[in-house]
């Protein structure tokens, strides 16, 4: 018994302080950058009583870095300036709960390391509004900067004006909050965001909101690194399955109530 114990405790212990072999660069300045944008909890913000970083993403990337053996230095920017700022070189990595898509895998490669999808809500007095195709011929707005806008125009040619009703009216907004205050408005009927941020929306302001139907499709969220940076990919990718391995990566979702999310296997460039 002692023979077989102690080799399998010990092959635990390897795997749960594995360092997967960084770049020169990185192990050379002993820290990685990382693109955020803090305006997506529980993903991604700021603290109101601090006004520090905070989120399941923060996280996890304090976690990988600490795996890897570096220091993660956080680079605050806009939600344009991401990618750029990859292929431009002036941060290592974007963590910030970025959907991986076809169109961003041209000059990016994602490391999936978790699920959403778009949900739509709305205000909890709207009692006429029950269903998703209580939304035909309704404006429903959502960020322009996503995909979103031509998921639900798809959703609702399949749903709404195939069985006849009109369309959903579909307003392109600055993003997640300007689609909330809008709807507190009453200039749009209902919102869009990832089905990870409304139990967190609704928890903030209890009472306020409620979804409607479940999200219309399923997306990955992507850790992004230039396309031409194979041994950070390899590194980061590998440390991330360790992670999910010994269970650091659960603890990380639970502390955020973002177990629905979780993926058992990490995936690169699984989106659509």
């Amino acid at each position: 018994m002692k023979n077989l114990f102690i080799p399998t405790l010990l092959a635990g212990l390897m795997a749960s302080t594995a360092v997967f072999a960084l770049p020169a660069a990185i192990k050379d300045k002993g820290e990685i950058s990382a693109a955020i944008v803090p305006n997506y909890p529980p993903m991604d913000f700021k603290d109101p009583a601090t006004n520090k970083l905070t989120g399941f993403d923060f996280d996890l990337g304090n976690a990988l870095a600490e795996r890897l053996g570096v220091k993660i230095k956080w680079q605050e920017t806009g939600f344009e300036q991401m990618l750029s700022g990859l292929t431009t070189k002036r941060v290592d990595i974007v963590l910030s709960g970025m959907s991986d898509t076809a169109e961003r895998q041209k000059s990016v490669t994602f490391i999936d390391y978790f699920t959403s999808g778009p949900q739509l809500y709305t205000l909890a007095k709207r009692e006429e509004i029950k269903e998703l195709t209580d939304l035909c011929g309704k404006k429903v707005g959502t960020s322009r900067r996503t995909t979103w806008p031509s998921e639900i125009t798809a959703w609702s040619k399949e749903h709404c004006e195939a069985a006849g009703k009109p369309g959903i009216v579909v307003i392109g907004t600055e993003g997640s909050a300007d689609a909330r205050a809008q709807l507190q408005q009453n200039r749009l009927d209902a919102a869009m965001q990832g089905s990870e941020t409304i139990p967190y929306l609704m928890s903030l302001d209890k009472g306020k909101y409620k979804p409607v139907g479940l999200a219309i499709s399923k997306q990955f969220t992507g850790l992004g690194i230039e396309k031409s940076n194979t041994e950070l990919v390899t590194a980061i990718s590998e440390t991330l399955q360790a992670m999910i391995d010994d269970g650091t990566y659960g603890k990380i979702l639970k502390k955020w109530d973002l177990e629905q999310g979780a993926v058992e296997k990490i995936t690169i460039n699984a989106g659509q």
